[in-house]
């Protein structure tokens, strides 16, 4: 699976120098959206891995579009990026979109494509976490379905030895189980 980055500002020739800074890497796709809307619609529709916000924009600043973001899209790393270098901004950046760095405009090319490589490698780190968890989920809906389905199977009974008591199962039910 490839991995895919969203970049969002507002400035057309911002999103320009992003992605002419990030285009010739060839582990990622990049995906640019005007306004943290835009941006929103995409991270519905698709898995984004990494995003980009700028925090100045016209309708929605970045750090509400990144708290917005985290709340649809949890696992995605998020990166904020500024002009303004205010401590109380990173910090509220940090606390509130759970943001993984804070960037500086202008930025530094090598410094951005470190961060972005980063920021790939810590999304990638969570995708069994991730996975583990869906499956989890599964299963416990499965056995809240088949102790519905079959009261008390869940639960375990043994015998004076510590041998397993097991409930009588008939062949058709065995089989429905397995299917």
């Amino acid at each position: 699976m490839i991995n895919t980055i969203l970049l969002v500002d507002d400035e057309p020739n911002v999103l320009s120098s992003l992605w002419r800074c990030l285009r010739n890497e060839q582990q990622y796709e990049i995906i640019t959206a005007l306004s943290g809307e835009e941006a929103l619609e995409v991270m519905r529709s698709r898995s984004i891995n990494v995003v980009i916000s700028d925090q100045s924009m016209a309708r929605i600043q970045g750090i509400e579009f990144l708290m917005l973001a985290k709340k649809y899209c949890p696992n995605t790393v998020r990166i904020l990026l500024t002009g303004n270098t205010n401590l109380d901004l990173a910090v509220e950046a940090v606390n509130q979109g759970e943001v993984y760095r804070f960037l500086t405009k202008p930025w530094d090319d090598i410094e951005l494509r470190a961060v972005v490589i980063s920021a790939l490698e810590k999304s990638n780190s969570q995708q069994p976490a991730i996975n583990s968890n869906i499956e989890m989920r599964q299963q416990s809906v499965e056995l809240d379905r088949l102790e519905r389905v079959h009261p008390g199977i869940s639960r375990l009974s043994k015998d004076a030895e510590g041998n397993l008591i097991l409930p009588d199962i008939s062949d058709k039910e065995l089989d429905e189980l397995s299917n």
